[in-house]
C-alpha cells in the first residue's frame, strides 16, 4: 500500500517508457487478474497498484471501473502533461482537491496538504474521476442502487453469506503482519469468525502463519471489552486487550482532531479510542487489520431504523447513509490508523458485497420485534449455522451498540462533562453569531469546533465537514419519521429511546427492552466440507 500524499500538479517532467506516471494510496485486490487483460504490457514488479498505469495506457480513463478495491490515485500523462484522479467507490481512502491561484490544481489525501497554498479546496468525491483535459468530474461508479429505487430481489442466505466471505477473503492478500479489529458486536465479530476459518491456505497465512491476532479497545469493564474477549476465546485468537481511561482521551481530542480534520461529534466521539487503539497495535509492528465498517449503512443498523416506516424509507436512508460514508466512518477509520502508519480493510464495502446486499427486496431488513427480527436480522440469519456455528448465539443477536457507546458509557458522559467546562452558556447564545455554518447546538460540538477551527481556520476546510440534526447517527431526513426525536438531537445510540437497552431516560420513563426472540423462519443451514448446503 503506497502512503498518504499531496501532489502539486502542474510540474514538468520528462517522458518515460512507460508514458503514465502514478501516485497511488490503496489496495488493488484483482491485480492478478487485471494483469491478465494486459495485451501489449508486462508488469515487472508484484506491486498491486502497478496495473494502473498499465491500464490506463490500453483502456484509457474508462479502466477505473476495472479495479477492486480501495484507492486514490493522480495520474500523469507524460506526453501532453495531462492528468487524471481518482477515488474509490465509497471513499474508503480519503481524497481532497484544491484550486491555487496561479493556475494549479493540487490533489491530497489531507487537508493539511492544501490548507496553506489554495485559494479554495473541497472534498474529492468518492465514486468519480477528474480529467485535467476537461477540468471537471465524471462519476464512474454507476450501481443500480445510487438510483435509490426499491429492489425486488428474494433474500437468500447462502448468498449474502458467500458474497461476504469472498469480501474478506480477497482481503487476506497482504504480506505483511495483521489482524481484526475485534469489538464484540456483530459486525467485527463476524469478519474476525470469516477471517479465521479462511485463513489457512492464504498469503497472509504463508507469511504470517494461521493464529489470527484480534485488538479491543476499551475503558475498564465496557460492553465491548468483555463481548470481544468472549469472541476471542471462541474464535481461539491472540487477543490484545488495550485500556484508556476517560482522561486518555480527553487529553488526547485535540491530536485526534488535527488528524482526523473533522468537528462532527460523533466522528470525534469514536475517532478517539480508535486513534489510541491505532498507536498501540502499530507498536506491535502490526501494519493492517480489517474491521467492520459499512454494515450497519448497508443494513440498517443503526437503532433508529427501528422507526422506518415503511420498507421504501428504509431503503432510500439505506442508500443516503452509504453515500454519506466517507465524511464519517471511513474517515474516522482511514485517518485514525492512518494516523499512525496503520492500514484498515473493511470487507462489508466490497463493491460485489454491496451489489448483492442492496439488491435484496428492502421488506426483509425492516425491523420487526414481534418476529423476532431486530437490527441486521438479514445479516445475523445468514451466518446463524448450528452444525458450524460462526459465533455464539447469543452473540450473533447481540443489541447494535454504536463504537462511541461500546467502548464504555462513561466515555460520552465525560466528554460532555468536560466541554461544559470550556464552554459557558454565554458563549453558547452567540454560538450562530460566530459559527454560522453547522453552528454547534451542544457544548461538546462547540468545544470541538473551537479546535478545529484553530487547525483549520479556512472556510473551505469547515465546508468539508457536514452538518444537520441527528438522532442515533441518523440522516437529517430520518428525524422525520418521529417527532419526539427533534427533542433528543444526540448522535449517540442511547439516544434512540423506547429501542436502546441503555438509552437515555428510559429508566426513568418506565421502558422495559426485553431481548427479541430468535424465530427460524427460513431453512437452517451448515457448513460442509464441499460447500453449503440447506437443511430441510
Amino acid at each position: 500500500m503506497c502512503g498518504e500524499f499531496g501532489l502539486l500538479l502542474h510540474l514538468t517532467l520528462k517522458p518515460y517508457k512507460i508514458f503514465a506516471w502514478k501516485q497511488v494510496n490503496g489496495e488493488i485486490y484483482n491485480h492478478e487478474e487485471l494483469r491478465k487483460k494486459l495485451r501489449n504490457h508486462k508488469i515487472r514488479t508484484g506491486s498491486d497498484c502497478d496495473v494502473i498505469s498499465h491500464l490506463y495506457e490500453e483502456y484509457g480513463e474508462n479502466f477505473v471501473d476495472m479495479l477492486d478495491g480501495m484507492f486514490s490515485f493522480v495520474l500523469l500523462d507524460t506526453r501532453d502533461n495531462s492528468f487524471v484522479v481518482a477515488r474509490d467507490a465509497i471513499g474508503i481512502t480519503s481524497l481532497y482537491i484544491g484550486w491555487g491561484l496561479d493556475g494549479s490544481v493540487w490533489i491530497s489525501s489531507e487537508l493539511k496538504g492544501l490548507n496553506d497554498d489554495c485559494e479554495h479546496f473541497e472534498t474529492f468525491p468518492p465514486g468519480h474521476l477528474y480529467s485535467s483535459k476537461e477540468a471537471k468530474f465524471k462519476r464512474w461508479y454507476n450501481p443500480t442502487w445510487f438510483s435509490e429505487d426499491i429492489p425486488s430481489t428474494p433474500y437468500d442466505p447462502l448468498v449474502l453469506r458467500r458474497a461476504l466471505e469472498n469480501a474478506v477473503i480477497k482481503r487476506l492478500m497482504t504480506d505483511v503482519p495483521f489482524g481484526v479489529l475485534l469489538s464484540g458486536g456483530l459486525d467485527s465479530s463476524l469478519v474476525a469468525s470469516i477471517t479465521a476459518r479462511h485463513l489457512t491456505g492464504t498469503r497472509a497465512a504463508k507469511h504470517w502463519g494461521t493464529q489470527l491476532h484480534s485488538f479491543c479497545v476499551g475503558l475498564e469493564g465496557s460492553p465491548d471489552l468483555k463481548a470481544a474477549r468472549e469472541v476471542a476465546d471462541f474464535l481461539g485468537t491472540v487477543h490484545h486487550e488495550f485500556h484508556f481511561t476517560v482522561q486518555d482521551g480527553i487529553d488526547a481530542i485535540e491530536d485526534v482532531i488535527y488528524h482526523i480534520e473533522t468537528y462532527d461529534v460523533t466522528t470525534i466521539r469514536a475517532s478517539t479510542p480508535m486513534y489510541l487503539m491505532a498507536r498501540k497495535i502499530k507498536s506491535l509492528g502490526v501494519k493492517m487489520v480489517i474491521s467492520g465498517e459499512g454494515a450497519d449503512e448497508i443494513f440498517g443498523g443503526y437503532l433508529y431504523f427501528h422507526k422506518a416506516p415503511n420498507k421504501e424509507e428504509f431503503h432510500r436512508e439505506s442508500c443516503r447513509k452509504i453515500k454519506a460514508l466517507h465524511m464519517y466512518d471511513c474517515l474516522r477509520a482511514n485517518k485514525a490508523t492512518s494516523a499512525w502508519g496503520l492500514e484498515v480493510r473493511v470487507p462489508f464495502l466490497d463493491k460485489e458485497f454491496i451489489n448483492v446486499a442492496m439488491a435484496i427486496d428492502p421488506e426483509w431488513k425492516m425491523i420487526k420485534r414481534d418476529q423476532g427480527r431486530i437490527e441486521k436480522w438479514v445479516l445475523r440469519r445468514a451466518f446463524d449455522d448450528e452444525q458450524q456455528p460462526y459465533l455464539p448465539k447469543h452473540v450473533l443477536y447481540r443489541q447494535k451498540e454504536q463504537f462511541s457507546d461500546g467502548v464504555g458509557y462513561s466515555w460520552i458522559d465525560g466528554l460532555k462533562a468536560h466541554a461544559a467546562q470550556h464552554v459557558t452558556d454565554k458563549m453558547m447564545l452567540n454560538a450562530e453569531h460566530i459559527f454560522p455554518q453547522n453552528t454547534p447546538t451542544s457544548k461538546e460540538a462547540y468545544y470541538y469546533r473551537t479546535i478545529f477551527e484553530r487547525f483549520f481556520p479556512q472556510n473551505s476546510a469547515r465546508l468539508t465537514v457536514p452538518g444537520g440534526p441527528s438522532i442515533a447517527c441518523s440522516t437529517a431526513k430520518a428525524i422525520e419519521w418521529d417527532a419526539a426525536w427533534s427533542k433528543n438531537l444526540d448522535p449517540s445510540g442511547r439516544a434512540a429511546l423506547g429501542v436502546h437497552a441503555a438509552a437515555y431516560g428510559d429508566e426513568a420513563n418506565g421502558v422495559n427492552i426485553a431481548p427479541p426472540k430468535i424465530i427460524d423462519s427460513i431453512p437452517r443451514m451448515e457448513v460442509g466440507t464441499p460447500g453449503v448446503k440447506i437443511l430441510s
